[in-house]
């Protein structure tokens, strides 16, 4: 089974790069998940932007026009689908569509940024948190859990060019880090960094300093599995050669 996520920043800009050929005819997954899509499907995009052949989809926008919102693309239909974490200071921002299949749960999740200021670290820092209760009920109810999407935290000095000038920013702050140390303390692994514990590689390049051709990047698209499903584990790839946003797909190979 192949899943694959990417922030494509944008998804009515990203369709007019390739992405949905890219999609559809290159990667060709059995899970797509997108993040923050910035759209209102039935208002912004025509029948033939909606259209993906061959896809089951689903949609969750922010209230907000031209902001946040995921969607999930599927091969088959899964055995049920919820949007949101049920807490409305959350799911209005349209973050999370959790999707269930045979044998786990799968959530595509726009994780908070915090660059704004404080508060919004502390929002960021909560919707951790109340995240990871769920997980926890249905890890305590034998159930195996996958998390994707864009993290908008790298977890370690590796998964960063620069760290050292990064220790006071959102996104690699150690309370920020420490949820990602927590969520691996309670039956999560990263499988990237299980199967390539060395490997420099990124997923998001900033826009400005020609960044993404010197690969001044970070690494905050990615995969976290409950630990049972680990042996399952073929491959995690980033992409780092496709364009198409400011982010790169990341595949996860699952038996």
């Amino acid at each position: 089974m192949k899943l694959i996520t990417w922030n494509v920043n944008g998804l009515r800009a990203a369709l007019k790069k390739g992405v949905k050929e890219w999609i559809l005819n290159e990667a060709k997954p059995d899970v797509m998940c997108l993040q923050e899509t910035r759209v209102l499907p039935d208002e912004q995009l025509t029948a033939k932007e909606r259209e993906v052949p061959g896809y089951e989809t689903i949609w969750n926008p922010a209230q907000k026009k031209g902001y946040s919102g995921v969607s999930t693309w599927l091969r088959e239909a899964p055995l049920d689908f919820s949007l949101g974490l049920g807490e409305e200071r959350f799911d209005v921002e349209g973050r999370v569509i959790r999707t269930q299949h045979p044998d786990f749960y799968l959530y595509n999740i726009y994780f908070p940024n915090g660059q704004r200021g404080q508060e919004r670290v502390g929002y960021k820092l909560a919707f951790y948190d109340l995240l990871l209760e769920t997980c926890d009920e249905l890890h305590a109810a034998g159930k195996s859990v996958i998390i994707t999407g864009d993290f908008n935290t790298a977890h370690q000095r590796i998964d960063l060019k620069n760290d050292k000038s990064n220790e006071k920013n959102s996104g690699f702050l150690p309370e920020e880090r420490a949820m990602i140390d927590k969520y691996l303390e309670h039956g999560f692994v990263d499988p990237f960094r299980v199967l390539y514990p060395d490997r420099e590689q990124y997923s998001w390049w900033s826009f400005r300093g020609n960044a993404r051709a010197n690969n001044v990047g970070w690494r905050i698209d990615y995969f976290l599995i409950s630990e049972n499903l680990m042996p399952r584990v073929q491959d995690v790839i980033i992409h780092d050669q496709v364009t198409g946003s400011d982010h790169c797909p990341v595949e996860l190979l699952i038996d």
